[in-house]
């Protein structure tokens, strides 16, 4: 899986040694069972239909509307980071609700993460607008194609019913119910570096979420001094006040993990006095 590389010309690989950016590794030491949800990767990540579709969601986003990118570079950062802030988590001994009160085992914890968070924007190929409620049909017809290969009947339906409740609530209008739904809320809104408004920002857009996606120049997940998890966001401009306070705030609200997860926002220019905001923490 690649990861942005924060180059305002690109979303390319960049090798990073720094373990906080580093995209997710299935060979490496986790803190929770990956044997499952590294053998479902290899499955979606080849899949032609779900390859098909991460490309197709973004003409409506992109193309139509001149949003930032919601194609398939999105989905490999959310689905990166998203496993990056369970694993952190979970070395914290956080407990997660979603698999549990399904009966299910706790390896079925990281396969709800990395499902949900590679399907939860399919919905745009229908529209942009209430986009999650379109993505719970066309994620579930997915799910019923490749959970029986992993999973028999009955478990099959509790898995997919919570990566369903997951990609539901990745946007603000629904609550998550499980801390699971709130690894992907946070994760959307953990890809703000400015690599992603490349293509609006090329075709002439000059909205708010353009133009505070290019004053992000990093985000890093790392563990906390108090908090389990810490994300620090480096932004060359007081526009990526934007991205923070007003988007990942609110993804950040009602996530179950508000009290385990601190946010800490540094405007690193300091020239042309563009220093009207040098830290923000939330």
């Amino acid at each position: 899986m690649d990861i942005d590389d924060g180059d305002p010309t690109t979303r390319s690989v960049k090798t990073d040694v720094d373990e906080s950016r580093r995209e997710y590794d299935p060979t490496a030491d986790h803190a929770f069972p990956d044997g499952r949800v590294n053998e479902v990767l290899e499955t979606v990540e080849s899949d032609p239909e779900i390859g098909a579709y991460l490309e197709a969601q973004n003409v409506n986003a992109v193309t139509r509307k001149g949003y930032n990118d919601h194609g398939t570079k999105h989905i490999e950062i959310v689905r990166d980071r998203a496993l990056r802030l369970y694993d952190l988590l979970k070395r914290a001994g956080v407990e997660f609700n979603g698999a549990s009160e399904q009966g299910l085992e706790e390896s079925d914890e990281p396969v709800v993460i990395a499902l949900a968070a590679t399907l939860h924007d399919i919905g745009h190929v229908v529209h942009r607008d209430d986009h999650s409620y379109y993505s719970i049909p066309l994620a579930a017809d997915l799910l019923d194609r490749f959970l029986p290969e992993w999973y028999d009947t009955a478990t099959a339906v509790r898995v997919k019913a919570e990566v369903l409740h997951a990609i539901l609530c990745h946007h603000t209008e629904e609550t998550p119910l499980t801390r699971e739904a709130g690894v992907i809320r946070i994760a959307d809104g953990l890809d703000m570096e400015r690599g992603r408004s490349r293509i609006p920002y090329e075709k002439g857009g000059r909205g708010i979420n353009t133009i505070s996606s290019r004053a992000i120049e990093r985000v890093r997940l790392t563990t906390g001094d108090e908090e389990p998890v810490e994300v620090e966001i480096t932004m060359n401009s007081a526009a990526g006040v934007y991205q923070v306070d007003s988007l990942l705030k609110e993804k950040l609200r009602g996530s179950m993990l508000e009290d385990l997860v601190r946010i800490v926002a540094i405007n690193t220019k300091s020239d042309d006095g563009d220093r009207l905001v040098e830290r923000i923490e939330l």
